[in-house]
């Protein structure tokens, strides 16, 4: 939870090429202290079967930027390829097989006491994220 002197942070992840939660995603996070401070690494967790990260670390006090980093490639490897397979045409099907985004790294600026909820909108050729509420 936020507090006047901090903010939070919490995400989920949807992959739209097959309209449901991306399960597994590992997810760390990083907070720093002003642009020209080095980024300290605050831990991780993976997403739950709804997609979303409800145990990510709190951040310290003073923090103005964190960073969200996805490893999306082993998601792709070990649940995309089973999709692809059932579709006859599929992108796995082809290219090369290789992910093209083997990894996302969100990096967003916060304010203290502001609740910053930052969805992922994967597919295997391209995402987008948004400050959800």
């Amino acid at each position: 939870m936020s507090t006047s002197t901090t903010a939070s942070v919490s995400t989920h992840i949807l992959d739209t090429s097959i309209g449901r939660p991306a399960e597994g995603v590992a997810v760390h996070l990083s907070a720093r202290r002003g642009h020209e401070a080095d980024w300290q690494a605050l831990g991780g967790s993976a997403t739950d079967a709804d997609g979303r990260c409800k145990d990510l670390p709190a951040l310290p006090e003073g923090t103005t930027h964190v960073r969200l980093d996805f490893a999306v490639e082993p998601y792709f490897e070990n649940s995309a390829k089973k999709q692809a397979d059932a579709q006859q045409d599929a992108p796995a099907n082809r290219d090369s097989g290789a992910v093209f985004f083997p990894e996302v790294a969100i990096t967003f600026a916060v304010v203290p006491g502001e609740h910053y909820h930052v969805p992922l909108l994967l597919n295997p050729f391209g995402y987008s994220v948004y400050r959800g509420s």
